[in-house]
């Protein structure tokens, strides 16, 4: 059998985002929007009766609804471990291999959960399911980064916010359709799916290419010239594939060798700076208060905005469909206009639809629930345009080569660790101070706005190479934006005519057996 199944060019990059990205990107966000629904059907109340608040006396409350928390953040923070581990593996073992670890993780956290028969077993589950979805989200998004094109990479990576959203949708309607089965099956069959979805990323991460930019530093150039001619549609031998190993070993050279120690030095590459954009893009995403309204959306709609509950479940399905349709908008403009424009643009919408929700739900009468929802909903489609995807592809691109598992590591870590405590803290500050909550997110959004502005730099068309050089050739915190736009009008120039070479390339050394 031919290598990576006969594929080349295009067909190639979309196996890889169809076959791996996108099952692992739905896994993890049914996931995190399952469990919420799934607290709420009688069987499981039933088998686990000690994290049931409906029907526990008032001594009691306190302490089920404490435990029940803890449960559901339990996923979150398995999650930030799985995130670490990939710090001191992801560059030893390679990226697939570190993803087929962290999927078959998945898949027996999965495993363990459906079958729970005590609280025990469902615990162990829910730390063993987010280590396996940790480990994912530190590294898929680094392993489609580094297999895309410099033109399309954006497009390819910024399909996780897409692929995240459509996660969610899927968790919030099979809850709505398993809440009318009457067995134990009700629960059981939700909590197995992600099982289903692992099965096709085990399969293609064993026929699907290696990081070119891994083969690289780990001395494997015949393998990497392979991976990297499959890729661009062209032949080994050619000056396109030889500019692109010789630029990885550049930015090795420059960058040396990664060392956890270095990522808080800032150094020629100015390491520590790198490392804080690529972490304050994923603490950027908790700000605007998404994982907020996406992990309680449903007791929003119902227990704020006082709508029943069929209806409430209904708009929650609904109102994680809408992040999706954002997600699907970003991905098809964030080549063209940009990570900054499009955050941005976000961060501005976002705080317009946050202060409008906290007026209207203060108190909300059924016309102003009927707005606040609407908002809420236009909330969540911008957040996905502007911050669904970007920040992962935002933190793959910043690190440079030799620390990039390690920053993204840390980033992911770091993103799961805020997870926990909002998933901890949302449920008590809507008790205590209820619609101005909303204010909070408001007041965050507003301060995203220049902090976009004055400190990340554009790295939409720029190879990963041609990013480590804006940070090289910075003289500040706030220098980098300017170099970022200069570098990027010389690099389109450069990569038309890399374009003329690869076309060129493509005639030189055919092979009959394979067709883009």
């Amino acid at each position: 059998m031919s290598p990576f199944q006969g594929l080349r060019g295009n067909r190639l990059n979309y196996v890889a985002l169809i076959g791996v990205v996108m099952p692992a990107m739905i896994s993890l966000g049914y996931n995190q929007g399952l469990l919420g629904g799934v607290l709420t059907m009688d069987w499981f109340q039933e088998q686990f009766p000690q994290i049931d608040v409906n029907d526990a006396l008032p001594a009691e409350r306190h302490r089920k609804s404490t435990l029940q928390g803890t449960v559901v953040a339990l996923y979150a923070a398995g999650g930030l471990l799985g995130a670490l581990a990939c710090i001191g593996i992801g560059d030893t073992i390679g990226r697939r291999r570190t993803i087929r670890i962290a999927t078959v993780i998945h898949m027996i956290g999965a495993f363990l959960g459906a079958s729970s028969f005590n609280l025990a077993q469902l615990v162990a589950s829910r730390v063993i399911l987010g280590l396996g979805c940790g480990g994912q989200l530190a590294t898929v998004p680094i392993w489609q980064s580094e297999i895309s094109p410099a033109k399309k990479r954006g497009a390819h990576v910024g399909m996780t916010g897409v692929f995240i959203g459509l996660g969610l949708t899927l968790a919030l309607l099979m809850d709505l359709g398993m809440s009318f089965v009457d067995r134990s099956v009700s629960w059981r069959l939700p909590l197995a799916l992600p099982i289903v979805l692992c099965i096709p990323i085990l399969m293609l991460t064993s026929r699907l290419p290696e990081s070119p930019r891994w083969l690289v530093q780990r001395g494997q150039f015949s393998e990497a010239r392979e991976v990297i001619a499959r890729f661009r549609h062209t032949s080994p031998d050619t000056e396109v594939v030889e500019k692109e190993i010789q630029d990885v070993l550049a930015s090795l050279a420059i960058a040396g060798e990664g060392s956890f120690a270095r990522v808080f030095q800032m150094g020629h590459q100015r390491v520590l700076h790198r490392a804080s954009l690529a972490v304050g893009g994923l603490v950027l995403l908790q700000l605007t208060g998404i994982n907020c309204i996406t992990f309680y959306s449903t007791t929003l709609f119902q227990t704020h905005l006082h709508l029943n509950p069929l209806t409430s479940r209904i708009l929650g399905a609904g109102f994680q469909l809408s992040g999706t349709v954002g997600g699907v908008v970003c991905a098809f403009t964030i080549d063209g206009f940009g990570r900054r424009f499009l955050m941005l643009l976000s961060a501005i919408a976002n705080t317009v639809c946050m202060i409008l929700v906290a007026g209207l739900s203060s108190p909300p009468t059924n016309a102003a629930s009927n707005a606040a929802v609407a908002f809420m909903f236009i909330f969540h489609f911008s957040v996905n345009v502007g911050f669904g995807g970007i920040p992962f592809l935002y933190a793959s691109e910043v690190a440079p080569l030799s620390l990039r598992t390690t920053i993204t590591g840390i980033s992911s870590a770091i993103w799961w660790g805020l997870s926990v405590l909002i998933a901890l803290v949302t449920p008590i500050a809507f008790n205590a101070i209820e619609w101005k909550y909303f204010i909070i997110f408001a007041a965050l959004n507003a301060g995203i706005i220049p902090v976009i502005y004055y400190i990340f730099p554009e790295t939409a068309g720029l190879t990963l190479e041609d990013v480590d050089e804006v940070f090289i050739t910075s003289s500040g915190v706030f220098d980098s934006v300017r170099v970022a736009k200069r570098m990027k009008q010389t690099s389109g120039k450069a990569r038309a005519q890399e374009n003329t070479e690869a076309e060129k390339g493509k005639g030189r050394a055919p092979m009959a057996c394979e067709s883009e």
